[in-house]
């Protein structure tokens, strides 16, 4: 004779055997992630300031030059330093360099000074660029203070 709770028994394990869940199924899907999206990563500073020199070389800028920051200071990778010949190239300069980082790369720029283009600083993250007017650009002399003693900046000249 079958006794109840063996027949039970019996039924509960080819319910186990038949369910989704049992251990051996489980262990098989999640040897198998299901796929997921991955965010697109941001641009690296080296990336970044890739686009910030090209941008600028596109736009005309003169006597760019690039200061390694990292190791010594906590706002930034780099610092960029640049010329515009008027007033109008140095807002431009500015406007088309945050045009093109959001665009390109999903960054969005924080503008300083751009009302008077004198002295224009753009706030890209882990780039930090300054447009000026010459003549400003030599009354602060922004290179002195921020290069090592007796280091020579790394520069590109407009249109290299």
């Amino acid at each position: 004779m079958l006794s109840l709770s063996h027949a039970c028994a019996g039924a509960a394990g080819a319910l186990a055997e038949d369910h989704p869940l049992t251990p051996d199924r489980h262990a098989a899907s999640a040897a198998t992630p299901a796929p997921q999206a991955s965010p697109e990563p941001e641009p690296d500073s080296d990336r970044l300031l890739r686009a910030v020199l090209a941008s600028l070389e596109d736009d005309k800028a003169e006597d760019i030059i690039t200061i390694d920051l990292r190791g010594r200071s906590e706002m930034g990778d780099f610092m960029v330093i640049a010329s515009g010949r008027s007033t109008r190239q140095v807002a431009t300069i500015a406007d088309k360099l945050a045009e093109r980082l959001k665009h390109d790369h999903g960054i969005l720029c924080k503008i300083e000074g751009k009302e008077a283009a004198d002295w224009v600083l753009i706030d890209a993250g882990d780039v930090i660029v300054h447009v000026f007017r010459p003549e400003v650009r030599d009354f602060y002399q922004l290179e002195k203070m921020w290069l090592p003693s007796g280091s020579a900046p790394r520069s590109r000249p407009a249109g290299a």
